[in-house]
């Protein structure tokens, strides 16, 4: 759908500027094109839109079921879009700036525990008569965990890895992450070996990634990937619903912080621009150590038992 001559120089400004990903600036794409609909059924332009007319597109969001964080989110974009009409002199005042964005509701990140990472592990063994691509999958599936628990990698920092990246013996990867920052990343031996092992495949040993796809020439995808995950999920009996690669990076950091590590050490490790964003981390310590207390405090324990006594 046609959302104006002025999306597109906006949405160029951030890749361009901020070094937004294609991800978000499709995202971005999105939440304009769900604006402008909304406001075309009123009559009105994206361009000229009042902040009333915005705040009933607010309110539509809401009614339509749309999750606070989402809303949030495209409130966020619209934001930033009128700001840079702005400063570009398309307009003389920005109608998003007294929105109010709904405060995302906040949520514990999923995880898994150290002995399932164990097993997802141990699952990349192919089984006795794999075929070769079979093979090639579980030297993918093997390396591709190695890395992204190890490392605390995202997906898409981990598919981008240039073949290159382990050239040597160096104990660390450079990666570029969001925004373009570039930080340093451990990377372990049992990793390293993996991907090593990954690329003694006759059939990839000419590829420029450190992931290849089925065509050597390309990457390999984030959908081949989850197929791959979601497979190994199976075989070490862990319920694929619970599997992501996001869900390793945060078992990365929930370990991490378990056995001592600094919340500051692991910001730098996870690439976050704000500490904030690596506190929530410190949450799920703080459940986990409820729940040690209310299951094994002998105060707790007696307050449960009158509780059921009463009962």
């Amino acid at each position: 759908m046609a959302v104006g001559h002025e999306v597109e120089p906006f949405l160029e400004m951030l890749a361009a500027e901020r070094a937004a990903s294609p991800n978000t600036i499709s995202a971005y794409r999105a939440d304009l094109e769900s604006c402008s609909a909304f406001l075309a059924a009123q009559g009105v332009l994206l361009v000229y839109a009042k902040t009333e007319e915005l705040a009933a597109w607010m309110a539509d969001l809401s009614l339509d079921g749309q999750s606070r964080r989402t809303v949030a989110r495209r409130v966020s974009c619209i934001k930033q879009f009128y700001l840079f009409l702005l400063r570009e002199g398309v307009r003389t005042d920005n109608p998003a700036s007294l929105l109010d964005s709904p405060r995302p509701s906040a949520s514990l990140p999923h995880f898994l525990s150290e002995s399932e990472v164990v097993a997802l592990l141990e699952a990349c063994v192919p089984a006795e008569g794999a075929s070769v691509a079979q093979k090639r999958r579980a030297l993918v599936a093997k390396a591709a965990l190695e890395l992204l628990y190890a490392s605390g990698l995202r997906i898409s920092e981990l598919l981008s890895l240039p073949r290159e990246a382990l050239r040597g013996e160096k104990p660390m990867l450079l990666i570029r992450g969001k925004g373009g920052r570039e930080r340093l990343v451990p990377i372990s031996e049992s990793g390293r070996d993996a991907a090593l092992e990954l690329h003694a495949c006759d059939a990839w040993r000419e590829s420029p990634w450190l992931f290849p796809g089925r065509d050597p020439s390309r990457a390999l995808t984030r959908q081949a990937f989850d197929k791959i995950l979601h497979e190994i999920g199976l075989r070490a009996g862990i319920d694929p619903a619970r599997l992501s690669p996001h869900v390793l990076r945060h078992s990365f950091a929930t370990h991490l912080l378990a056995h001592g590590a600094d919340l500051r050490a692991l910001q730098l490790l996870l690439g976050h621009a704000d500490i904030a964003t690596t506190q929530i981390y410190t949450h799920v310590q703080t459940e986990r150590l409820k729940k040690v207390v209310e299951a094994y405090h002998p105060l707790a324990t007696q307050t449960g038992e009158r509780a059921e006594k009463a009962g």
